[in-house]
C-alpha cells in the first residue's frame, strides 16, 4: 500500500481497514510510499504495517521482504494447528473442537439448517489401562481416533478428543437419519478392531458408546444446548448396556428446546 493515493490517504484507509473489518489486524500490510521521514515510517509501523520500503525501490527487494512475510505467515499457521490438535491422537482437541462448533453452530442459525453431534466414550477403558497401563491404553485410544477420522468422508465432518478416552464429531448440515447411521458406522467399525498388546500376542476387541443429537440451531439457541443433549443420549447409551447408539432429535425455538 502506498501512503499517498489518488482520493484518499493511506494512514487513513489503514486505520479503517483494520477498525471495520477486526479480522484484519491479523493481515500483512506493507507499505511502499515517497515518503521518506522517520515519523511517517514511525506512523506506518504504530498503525500495524509489517514492513514499510521506500521509494524508489528494486524488485528484488520488495520480492525478499514479500517472500518473508510469507514465511511468517505459514510458520504462525502452523503454530496455530500445532495448539489446536492432540499430540497424542493427531486429532483436533479441545479447544479446536469449542471453536469450530460455535462456528458451524452459528452458520447453520444463517442458514436455517442442521447439525448434528456424536459424542462418543471407549467403554470401560479405565479398566483396560488400569490392566495393560497407560502405553497400551495410548494405543487403544490412537487406534479408536484414526477408526472415526478414517469414517468421515466430507471435509465438513470433524472428530476431536473431547477429553480423556471421549471424543466428539461434528457433523454439519447432517439430519438425524444421516447422524445415527453415521454413528453405527463408526461403532461397527471400531467393533472389529482388535488392539494388540505390546507384551503379549493377546488381542483386545474394543467398544464404543455413542450419544447422537440433532438441533437446528437459532440465533437465540446455544452450542451447549447440543453439548447437552449428546451427552444426555451417551449417558443413555452406557445405562442401556454400552456398545450402542442413542439418539434424541430437538429443535430450538425461541432459545426453548422442544423434544421430537
Amino acid at each position: 500500500m502506498d501512503i499517498v493515493l489518488p482520493d484518499s490517504n493511506g494512514f487513513e484507509l489503514m486505520q479503517s481497514l483494520f477498525k471495520v473489518h477486526h479480522g484484519s489486524r491479523r493481515a500483512r500490510v506493507i507499505i511502499i510510499s515517497g515518503l521518506t521521514s522517520e515519523d511517517d515510517e514511525e506512523k506506518g509501523f504504530l498503525l500495524g504495517a509489517v514492513d514499510y520500503i521506500k521509494k524508489p525501490f528494486k524488485n528484488a527487494i520488495v520480492k525478499a521482504r514479500i517472500a518473508t512475510q510469507i514465511q511468517i505467515i505459514n510458520q504462525m499457521r502452523a503454530i496455530e494447528q500445532l495448539s489446536l490438535t492432540d499430540e497424542l491422537t493427531n486429532v483436533l482437541n479441545r479447544r479446536a473442537f469449542d471453536k469450530k462448533l460455535k462456528y458451524e453452530w452459528a452458520r447453520a442459525a444463517r442458514e436455517n439448517n442442521v447439525i448434528s453431534l456424536l459424542m462418543i466414550d471407549i467403554d470401560k477403558f479405565k479398566e483396560y489401562n488400569d490392566t495393560y497401563g497407560h502405553l497400551q491404553g495410548d494405543i487403544m485410544l490412537r487406534s479408536v481416533a484414526d477408526t472415526i477420522k478414517s469414517m468421515l468422508k466430507r471435509s465438513t465432518d470433524i472428530v476431536c478428543r473431547y477429553g480423556g478416552e471421549e471424543f466428539a464429531v461434528i457433523l454439519p448440515g447432517t439430519d438425524s437419519r444421516g447422524a445415527v447411521e453415521m454413528a453405527e458406522r463408526i461403532r461397527n467399525a471400531i467393533a472389529e478392531l482388535r488392539i494388540s498388546s505390546l507384551y503379549s500376542d493377546k488381542l483386545t476387541k474394543v467398544t464404543i458408546s455413542v450419544g447422537v443429537a440433532t438441533l437446528t440451531p437459532t440465533c437465540k439457541g446455544n452450542v451447549e444446548s447440543a453439548i447437552e443433549n449428546a451427552d444426555r443420549m451417551l449417558y443413555e447409551a452406557k445405562k442401556a448396556g454400552r456398545n450402542c447408539v442413542h439418539f434424541k432429535e430437538n429443535v430450538l425455538t425461541n432459545g426453548m428446546t422442544v423434544s421430537i
